[in-house]
């Protein structure tokens, strides 16, 4: 046997198996096969196979979205640590998940967002500042556009995280905030339409607000400083202002801490578009700036209802390039003088339940209240114009606020330890409250006369021994409180006058009778009595060697010298003609000694033909009485009623009327009738001026 032979047998044993076929993948071709390669292979082998998809067959990719709850807190924890070392790779990913919105393609669904929450909640101790920019994209997030079971689970997270991480209350708080106010998009992204209603949104976040403020007692004071700066920009629309004030009195319900701090923040930014107008209408030209007021009806309740709609897409364009720079500025004031509108509108409605119907109790804390933010926002403002007004209307709901609030006003205008500033527009507010209030009765009007009245006397004690003349400088307080009493007098002389007024029949003596005809005497004899005092305050101050009727405003001084002369009250036509020679500028430096006669005992310089150019308005009082006539289209309806309008004095006005007519007809006898109403006028003045000496000597 040859040895391959032989090895052959030796290494396969007899009778052994022989070996198994090894498995392949390549399965055997049968019949079938033969069918699908004749229909579906193509012939020719460059050509691609199609490919078909069903369209009803949902294709999910389950790498990210699908992982279960315990996967997520298990990676987002391992994503916080390794942050923590500088491996930021699941960090981002995070962030990537938080940054979509729920209107992409690729955006998450609501169960992996909110199992993403869920495990940021549950390591709320571990997101320090280190975590800032993962934290901050997470605020910034859209949830107001998520389901109600997610927004509740991210508000959850809120509590959790300002509660661990103390530091993120401001940008938690300052979020929330921001969702209340008309601004849209701030991470600076293509603005969308919402898929929920704006007051849907506001509504959740108020929850959330209240929410984090019943958890954290403590964030109501860091709140307060988050609104102040989220307040919208004067220049902003009157829709971004309104839907702002509305939120933040709706604060206040579940906030009642901050009470007086929101309502002193909207009357504060309230009060700088008032007096921004009225800046403005200074610089128009007359026919413009008073025909803006007038046009507003015309638009008003249009715009105020499309501000009340909830929808985006309504928007205030306020510029037009194709307007004259005139006209531009404006159309800006029409929308500022709007904007005051409706703001007052919202808060005369916001205090009225306040004041309406309630106990003194409650009305009370209520006022005083408003007399705080009149005290440090508006009385300190120069020409606030109608802000003014919501403390005009509700202190005149009860004689007891009406009161306080006077008070408050005498408590200003007689201290000496506040700046002469603060004073001066106090008065002013004094008298133009007693003055045009109709609610105020005639017994405050009589008390505040007195006040004025004994204060005054005080300063002339105090002032005359050194005066030299009118000095608006030297006695600030003196002149504002005359020009007040002026002005208080013009308006409610009525009130000042006797419970009963009777013909005095001793007025004239008998060898006056003689002297004056029967019209005078009926004139006189009609003539009111006054109240014990008051004659006495008026020509005691009138008289003064202060001359307060140099510094007042010349407007009030005129009509109070119509007023008095006709009511045979003080003659002072005399002064204000020897007042129109006295320079106030010769008192700015020691002068020299004065001459004999009027102009001695009132002090001064005479004025001369170069003089006379100069303007010397500037050393006179302000004739600026904070409740002149109010205007605005909407809000003027809560204060009817409150407001008193000038009336004229019975037989004065229609006396002048009738003396232009017959000087209008008699121009080749104005010399004449000239001299003849000197005459008369100089007869009247001496029967005042005795009259006035009675007084004096009584006094």
């Amino acid at each position: 046997m040859a040895p391959a032979a032989l090895l052959h047998e030796s290494i396969i044993p007899t009778g052994a198996k022989p070996l198994a076929r090894r498995p392949t993948l390549v399965r055997k071709r049968d019949d079938t096969d033969d069918d699908y390669a004749r229909n579906k292979i193509p012939s020719s082998p460059g050509k691609k196979i199609k490919v078909s998809f069903d369209n009803d067959v949902e294709v999910r990719v389950m790498e990210e979205w699908g992982k279960a709850p315990e996967v997520i807190r298990e990676e987002v924890k391992r994503g916080i640590e390794r942050h923590a070392v500088g491996d930021d790779l699941i960090y981002d990913r995070m962030k990537e998940i938080y940054n979509a919105r729920p209107t992409d393609e690729d955006a998450p669904t609501q169960t992996t967002l909110k199992n993403y929450t869920s495990a940021l909640l549950s390591q709320a101790s571990m997101l320090n500042r280190s975590c800032n920019g993962l934290v901050q994209t997470v605020l910034k997030s859209e949830w107001l556009e998520r389901d109600e079971d997610y927004v509740a689970q991210y508000v959850k997270f809120l509590g959790h995280l300002i509660s661990a991480q103390g530091t993120y209350m401001r940008d938690a708080l300052g979020m929330l905030v921001t969702n209340l106010t008309y601004a849209v998009a701030s991470d600076g992204r293509p603005q969308i339409r919402s898929i929920i209603p704006r007051s849907q949104k506001h509504a959740r976040t108020h929850a959330a607000l209240k929410y984090l403020l019943q958890l954290m007692p403590s964030a109501s004071s860091v709140l307060q400083p988050v609104l102040v700066k989220a307040f919208p920009y004067h220049s902003d629309s009157k829709r971004a202002h309104l839907m702002y004030i509305r939120n933040l009195l709706k604060i206040i319900d579940y906030t009642p801490e901050l009470r007086s701090e929101i309502l002193g923040l909207i009357t504060e930014r309230l009060v700088k578009i008032d007096v921004q107008v009225q800046v403005d209408l200074e610089d128009l030209a007359d026919e413009i700036g008073e025909g803006l007021v007038q046009d507003l009806p015309h638009l008003q309740s249009q715009r105020y209802d499309d501000m009340n709609n909830d929808e985006d897409t309504v928007s205030e364009s306020d510029s037009d390039e194709s307007l004259d720079p005139e006209t531009q500025h404006a159309k800006e004031i029409t929308a500022n003088v709007e904007k005051i509108d409706v703001i007052l509108d919202t808060l005369f409605t916001y205090y009225n339940p306040l004041f309406s119907g309630t106990p003194i109790s409650v009305r009370e804390p209520a006022l005083d209240n408003l007399i705080a933010q009149f005290v440090t926002i508006i009385l300190p403002t120069y020409r606030s114009r109608h802000t003014q007004f919501l403390i005009f209307h509700f202190a005149q709901t009860s004689p007891i606020l009406i009161d306080n609030f006077v008070g408050a006003c005498v408590h200003i205008a007689f201290d000496k330890g506040r700046p002469a500033i603060s004073r001066q527009s106090a008065a002013a507010y004094l008298a133009s409250f007693v003055a045009r209030g109709i609610h105020v009765p005639a017994q405050i009007v009589q008390d505040v006369f007195d006040y004025i009245g004994n204060q005054l006397a005080i300063f002339r004690s105090e002032y005359e021994p050194t005066c030299r003349g009118p000095d608006l400088r030297r006695y600030s307080s003196y002149y504002a409180l005359v020009q007040a009493l002026l002005y208080i007098f013009c308006f409610r002389w009525r009130d000042l006058e006797a419970p009963e007024t009777e013909i005095d029949k001793n007025m004239l003596s008998d060898d006056e009778e003689d002297e004056v005809d029967e019209q005078d005497k009926l004139e006189v004899r009609r003539a009111p009595r006054f109240l014990s005092g008051i004659k006495e305050i008026l020509s005691s101050n009138a008289f003064s060697p202060l001359n307060p009727l140099k510094i007042c405003s010349p407007a009030i001084v005129t009509e109070f010298a119509r007023i008095t002369h006709h009511l045979r009250v003080i003659y002072v036509f005399h002064i204000l003609e020897t007042n129109k020679r006295i320079r106030l500028s010769g008192y700015s430096t020691p002068s020299t000694p004065l001459s004999s006669g009027m102009g001695a005992e009132l002090g001064g310089q005479r004025e001369t033909a170069l003089s006379n150019k100069r303007d010397e308005s500037y050393g006179q009082l302000d004739g600026y009485f904070p409740f002149d006539p109010f205007h605005l289209p909407r809000s003027k309806r809560w204060v009817q009623g409150d407001y008193r309008e000038w009336k004229g004095v019975p037989g004065l006005d229609d006396k002048e009327v009738e003396e232009g007519e017959e000087e209008g007809g008699a121009d080749d006898s104005e010399e004449e009738d000239s001299e003849a109403g000197d005459e008369d006028e100089e007869d009247q003045q001496q029967l005042l001026l005795d009259d006035m000496d009675d007084v004096s000597d009584e006094s």
